[in-house]
């Protein structure tokens, strides 16, 4: 039987919070009923099958802060990313979300494969579901934001906070928006 690595990311479209890549690969006799593109399922779903996935697989999870989003770009944090999922997780085939392999040699890409591929589907999960709650822990830092309403991404109420409390420690400056610029910068 050949082993598929499956990978997904989340947070590469937030102005604020974590990128989170995972990989996982299915166990013999792995079987996790529900999956499905993380994106196309309940939050409450998504954390419980996040606690199913992660012990009953082989996976790893890699988190970029904001930090190093805007100190060496998004492609830049995702081949790093996906090299060192490579590294940790000994596959026959790597088969990423998405339809640029950002320079990564030995590796398939599938767009809308987190729908298709249970092991992608389960990667699609530990990457948001690690996003999400490291970005609910943050908006207890910063509750002025509501970032667990949004969870980092550009909505016109999380404009609005910027605008009124500037930026916090997580979110990426890196990141222009047209709503902030002559506020801003």
């Amino acid at each position: 039987m050949k082993i598929l690595c499956g990978i997904d990311e989340a947070g590469r479209g937030p102005i604020a919070g974590d990128l989170v890549v995972a990989g996982c690969l299915f166990l013999p006799h792995t079987n996790i009923a529900g999956l499905n593109d993380s994106k196309k399922i309940s939050e409450k779903q998504r954390f419980k099958l996040f606690d199913e996935i992660h012990p009953n697989t082989q996976n790893h999870i890699v988190v970029i802060s904001p930090q190093e989003v805007d100190e060496f770009g998004i492609s830049k944090c995702m081949t790093r990313a996906l090299l060192e999922i490579k590294e940790h997780l000994n596959a026959d085939s790597y088969l990423f979300d998405g339809n640029t392999t950002f320079g990564v040699t030995g590796l398939e890409t599938m767009v809308k494969a987190d729908g298709k591929i249970a092991e992608v589907s389960a990667a699609s999960i530990l990457a948001k579901v690690t996003h999400d709650r490291n970005i609910i822990r943050d908006a207890k830092l910063y509750p002025e934001y509501g970032f667990e309403r949004h969870k980092g991404y550009g909505t016109a109420f999380h404009v609005e906070m910027i605008k009124k409390h500037g930026y916090s420690p997580i979110h990426r400056r890196s990141f222009k928006l047209k709503a902030l610029q002559a506020t801003l910068f």
